[in-house]
């Protein structure tokens, strides 16, 4: 199964959504690991309340990430796991 690639800078400004349509925010930046190049973590922008319930890293900023595992599907929203970020 061939998997259709997606370019960075169509992730920035998505909003992040919750599987049961919580939202989270939206895509600020991308962290990955330079060696590999695996993707780690999204960065949240413009977070909404809702995310004070859930237990997200900060960088060394206060800014949120999001793991990269969680994501769900990726279409006009990027959709997440919540159980993944409990």
């Amino acid at each position: 199964m061939q998997t259709e690639k997606i370019v960075y800078s169509n992730l920035l400004g998505k909003m992040i959504v919750t599987k049961e349509g919580k939202r989270l925010g939206f895509i600020k930046d991308i962290t990955f690991e330079t060696k590999s190049g695996e993707l780690i973590n999204m960065v949240l922008k413009d977070v909404t309340p809702y995310t004070r319930n859930l237990n997200l890293e900060k960088t060394s900023l206060g800014e949120l990430l999001i793991p990269y595992n969680s994501i769900i599907a990726i279409g006009d929203f990027i959709i997440v796991s919540e159980e993944d970020l409990l």
